[in-house]
């Protein structure tokens, strides 16, 4: 069995993280997909709550059985590096194989990573291609070029109509709604 771990943000999660997901697993790419919301910024980025953004996934990724969210990062040590969940759950999955999902936009920042080649060594990269993201490392653009720093902009009494079909097409309906019912990001 091969265990995908997807890791990120998820400030909000959108149609690309949800893609994303889905792709993996109708590929045959892996039999199950962990999503693992970051506990706190490794750069110490202002963040929604941890615990709203895991709603927010459990909300975008609830259509799959073999997509489970994991809020395994709560209890790593902070600032958490990725070896170390990655070692986490090795040790809680011992009869997986470890794969981790990653976007194109990702691999330039690799060499800034906690000892990064450890963590191709635990977990091989799933890399995808995303419209917008040049690279000569990365596959062809799959996932739509949609970012949750422009998502958090959608909302609010001043939101362009533009935004406003933006957020319609590339958040999903539930996540839509936590934000709205919430007041999250300005809505």
């Amino acid at each position: 069995m091969t265990l995908a771990v997807y890791g990120g943000s998820f400030d909000p999660p959108h149609v690309g993280h949800v893609l994303a997901v889905h792709y993996v697993l109708s590929v045959g790419l892996s039999d199950r997909v962990l999503v693992v919301p970051v506990f706190q910024h490794a750069l110490d980025k202002k963040l929604t709550p941890f615990d709203v953004r895991l709603e927010m996934c459990r909300q975008a990724f609830c259509t799959d059985e073999r997509v489970e969210v994991t809020d395994i990062e709560r209890s790593l040590p902070h600032p958490n590096y990725t070896l170390v969940t990655l070692e986490r759950l090795q040790a809680l999955h011992p009869g997986e194989s470890l794969r981790l999902i990653v976007g194109a936009d990702i691999l330039p920042e690799t060499p800034h990573w906690h000892r990064f080649d450890e963590v191709k060594r635990l977990a091989p990269l799933i890399v995808l291609g995303r419209a917008g993201v040049a690279s000569a490392e990365a596959p062809e653009a799959l996932l739509p070029f949609v970012s949750s720093s422009e998502a958090r902009t959608w909302w609010g009494r001043d939101a362009a109509p533009e935004a406003r079909r933006k957020r319609e097409r590339l958040i999903p309906r539930a996540v839509r709604k936590l934000i709205e019912e919430r007041g999250l990001y300005g809505s």
